[in-house]
């Protein structure tokens, strides 16, 4: 059954075949979706199809994603996603029914960007590509590097020189050819767009390439199949998921995650698995907020801005994803929430009180959520699900600064009781 067969423009609508060479809309610029045969899915997929596979990763939703075949058995490629929801033990002291934090850093190379690096790395196998290049200022170079190191695919990374040296080293130890711009994420990614067509190299890019969004998405399928399972337990006959009480939340920066969450839970609904799109909240900083900018101001119009936040994965002055970040809270019910830096730094700590050590750019969708809690957005039947997008040994220097430092002492027991008794 060949699944994927097209892409629709975003803005105005105009369709593609499926072996246009192309990333964005040739009219407008605009980002592209991946268009499906819902219709032949439909007669060969169940719900069973999926929940019954063994495949614990993204590959058991392999007949909704538009590539033909998994690569990679038995290497890192065949452990993206498949990530836990750890439930928070304080959802009660929230005034929320539940309370779950869908913990990315699970994932072979620690980011939610695994997901959109395994759809594209695969892709460029089908297609025949000998290079596939990014910009990122880490965490998407971080995937595509590992990603590609797994399958013998050669890599080249552009990255700001002031992305997170844990992050450089990723790539690094991981094979990829990296070239460091002394400029901002925004000049490597236009670098790199340039070298792609320069050069014939595939590219990756997070909001240009349409196969990240298609990565992306299998986040959604892994919350709603989480709900399928609680809702079995309960008694439900019918299989379709209740989401009139859900909340998804996740931060945002050049808006391809929330695309692709958006976008996975629209594919669920056509399928007729979920009772409606839940609503969707994207966070970012107050030191990067074009997307929430637009969404305050009823506007599609993404407005570059100087980012500033320490929340390295979410520092974009253009957003590239940023029409569809929009649509996927205008089109849920959802909203924007802005928080600060230093809100975002308290967080990376409170999310370490349960367990989880985030990265700034997943703090801040757990900073958003309080602020959230604080404007009254949820009630006593609300279900929270809370992304982290990646690990907090991505960023120890900023992590650093949510906590005291340790204290150091002289070797003896009598130290030891004096701090103590402290």
């Amino acid at each position: 059954m060949q699944k994927f067969i097209g892409y629709k423009c975003s803005l105005c609508g105009k369709s593609y075949g499926a072996d246009a060479k192309i990333y964005t809309c040739a009219i407008d610029g605009g980002n592209l979706d991946v268009i499906l045969d819902f219709d032949s899915i439909k007669k060969t997929v169940s719900i069973e199809t999926i929940t019954n596979s063994r495949d614990n990763s993204i590959w058991r939703y392999l007949p909704l994603l538009p590539v033909e075949k998994k690569i990679g058995d038995q290497t890192p490629m065949q452990f993206v996603g498949g990530t836990p929801m750890f439930r928070h033990p304080q959802a009660a002291e929230f005034g929320i029914n539940d309370l779950l934090i869908k913990d990315e850093s699970r994932n072979p190379t620690a980011s939610f960007k695994d997901r959109a690096s395994a759809i594209v790395v695969t892709r460029a196998k089908e297609i025949g590509s000998d290079v596939v290049v990014t910009a990122s200022t880490g965490n998407a170079g971080a995937a595509l590097a590992g990603i590609s190191a797994a399958v013998g695919q050669r890599s080249i990374i552009f990255a700001p020189k002031t992305a997170p040296s844990a992050k450089v080293a990723q790539l690094l130890v991981y094979g990829s050819q990296v070239i460091l711009v002394d400029g901002t994420y925004d000049d490597a990614f236009d670098l790199s767009v340039l070298a792609a067509t320069e050069f014939g190299w595939y590219c990756r890019n997070t909001g240009y390439n349409a196969f990240t969004v298609e990565g992306k998405k299998t986040a959604s399928f892994e919350v709603w199949e989480y709900f399928y399972h609680q809702q079995a337990l309960q008694g439900a006959k019918n299989g379709v998921v209740n989401f009139d009480n859900l909340t998804v939340m996740v931060s945002v920066g050049d808006g391809n995650i929330i695309s692709g969450i958006h976008k996975g839970f629209k594919d669920l609904y056509q399928l007729g698995w979920i009772s409606k799109v839940p609503r969707i909240i994207g966070v970012q900083s107050e030191g990067s907020a074009a997307v929430a900018n637009a969404f305050n101001n009823h506007s599609e119009e993404i407005i570059p801005v100087k980012a500033t936040t320490l929340a390295d994965s979410i520092s974009v002055d253009l957003p590239r994803d940023g029409v569809r970040a929009v649509r996927a809270a205008t089109e849920t019910g959802g909203t924007y929430i802005l928080v600060p830096d230093e809100e975002i730094i308290k967080s990376i700590a409170l999310l370490g009180k349960i367990g989880i050590f985030s990265e700034p750019a997943g703090a801040t969708a757990y900073a958003g959520f309080q602020k959230a809690v604080a404007l009254g957005l949820f009630d006593q039947n609300s279900k929270v699900v809370v992304f982290n997008t990646g690990s907090g040994l991505k960023d120890v220097n900023t992590a650093m600064k949510a906590v005291q430092p340790a204290p150091i002492i002289e070797p003896t027991l009598a130290n030891v009781k004096r701090l103590i008794k402290g």
